[in-house]
C-alpha cells in the first residue's frame, strides 16, 4: 500500500481489503494480460478513489457489504482511463515504471482498458442498483467527453479559462465525485450529505488536477513519476499557459508558433510563467478549489470520520510545488 495512507492505520487497513478484491478480479487465463494490470496496481498509485468511498461510506447509517467492491470499482475504473490515457498521449512513463502500452504496444493497452471496463461493471451488476449503474456510465461518459475534448484542443492558442475548467472537471474531479457519492450511497446516507459529499469530492478534484498541471511546470521528474512538461510538449495547454495566452503575452506566443520545442524554449515558457506570475495564479485558482472543499467539509457530522477526511484532503492538496 502507498506510503500516503501510513498514518491513516484503520484507512490503510481497509484500502488493503480493497486490494485483495482488485487482485481476485484481475486474475485472467491471459497470464501476459494479468500481469500487465498487476504491474500497473503494483506501481504506487495512491488508492485516492477507493479512499474517497470508503471514507464518505462512513457518514452513513449502514455498514454495505458490497463497500470494497464498489472501491475496487472506483480503482479500476481509473486504472482503465489511465491506460487508454498512456495510449492516447504514447507515454512511456507512469508512475516512474514502463507504460502498458510501451511495453507491450499500443492495441494490446487498448484491449486491456477495455477489459477493465468489463471487470467493473460485471462486478457493478452484481451489487449496484440499476440507478447506481445510470450514474456511473453517466460519470464515464462525461470522462470521455473530456479526454475527447482535451484532444481537440491541442495546439489550440484559443482554448479560454472555462473550456478548461470543463475539461477537468470532467476528466479528473468527476471520478473523485462519483466516488464520494458511491459511498455515501452505499452507506444510506440522506440525499442532503449525499449531494455535499459530491460536492466535496468534485471542489477536491478540480484543486488536485490544477495541481498536478502546476506540478508538470514546477516538479522534477523523480517527483511527478512523468517526464516534466509533457503536455506542453504534446500541445495539451494547462491553466498557467491559457492565463499567459488570454494575456497575449508576446514570448509565449511566439515560442508556441514554433513547430518543436527545444529544450531551451521550454526552459524559456517555464521562466516566463514563473517570472510573470501565470504559475502563482493558478495556485491562487487551485487554492480557491481547495478552500471551497474545506468549507463543506466543516459543515460536516463530527467525528473521527470527518478528522480523516479534513487530513486526508490537507495532505492531498499541500502537495510539493
Amino acid at each position: 500500500m502507498n506510503n500516503f495512507w501510513s498514518e491513516f492505520t484503520q484507512l490503510s487497513k481497509e484500502l488493503v481489503e480493497v486490494n485483495k478484491v482488485i487482485n481476485n478480479n484481475l486474475k485472467s487465463r491471459n497470464k501476459l494480460m494479468e500481469n500487465a494490470l498487476k504491474d500497473l496496481l503494483n506501481s504506487g498509485g495512491k488508492f485516492l478513489r477507493p479512499a474517497f468511498v470508503l471514507i464518505a461510506h462512513s457518514f452513513g447509517n449502514e455498514q454495505s457489504q458490497d463497500i470494497y467492491t464498489i472501491a475496487a470499482v472506483m480503482e479500476m475504473f481509473h486504472m482503465a482511463t489511465l491506460v487508454h490515457d498512456d495510449v492516447i498521449d504514447e507515454s512511456k512513463l507512469r508512475r516512474g515504471k514502463e507504460t502498458i502500452q510501451h511495453k507491450y504496444g499500443k492495441n494490446f493497452a487498448v484491449y486491456v482498458g477495455d477489459y477493465l471496463f468489463c471487470i467493473c461493471f460485471n462486478l457493478l451488476a452484481k451489487c449496484s442498483s440499476a440507478k447506481s449503474i445510470e450514474v456511473d456510465t453517466l460519470s464515464l461518459s462525461r470522462i470521455c467527453l473530456g479526454e475527447i475534448e482535451q484532444y481537440q484542443a491541442k495546439f489550440k492558442k484559443e482554448v479560454n479559462i472555462k473550456e478548461y475548467l470543463r475539461r477537468i472537471s470532467y476528466k479528473t474531479a468527476e471520478l473523485i465525485s462519483l466516488s464520494f457519492y458511491a459511498g455515501a450511497v452505499e452507506g444510506k446516507c440522506n440525499k442532503k450529505l449525499t449531494k455535499k459529499l459530491q460536492n466535496i469530492g468534485h471542489n477536491i478534484g478540480m484543486a488536485f488536477q490544477i495541481i498536478d498541471d502546476l506540478l508538470d511546470f514546477k516538479g522534477t521528474e523523480a517527483v511527478v513519476g512523468k517526464p516534466v512538461c509533457n503536455d506542453l510538449k504534446q500541445g495539451i495547454y494547462t491553466l498557467p499557459i491559457i492565463y499567459a495566452l488570454q494575456d497575449k503575452n508576446y514570448k509565449i506566443e511566439n515560442l508556441l508558433s514554433k513547430e518543436k520545442l527545444s529544450d531551451e524554449d521550454i526552459n524559456s515558457i517555464v521562466n516566463t510563467l514563473k517570472d510573470e506570475g501565470y504559475l502563482r495564479k493558478a495556485e491562487k485558482l487551485a487554492q480557491s478549489y481547495t478552500d471551497k472543499a474545506f468549507k463543506l467539509i466543516n459543515t460536516l457530522p463530527e467525528g473521527h470520520n470527518k478528522d480523516t477526511l479534513v487530513n486526508v484532503t490537507n495532505k492531498l492538496l499541500t502537495r510539493t510545488f
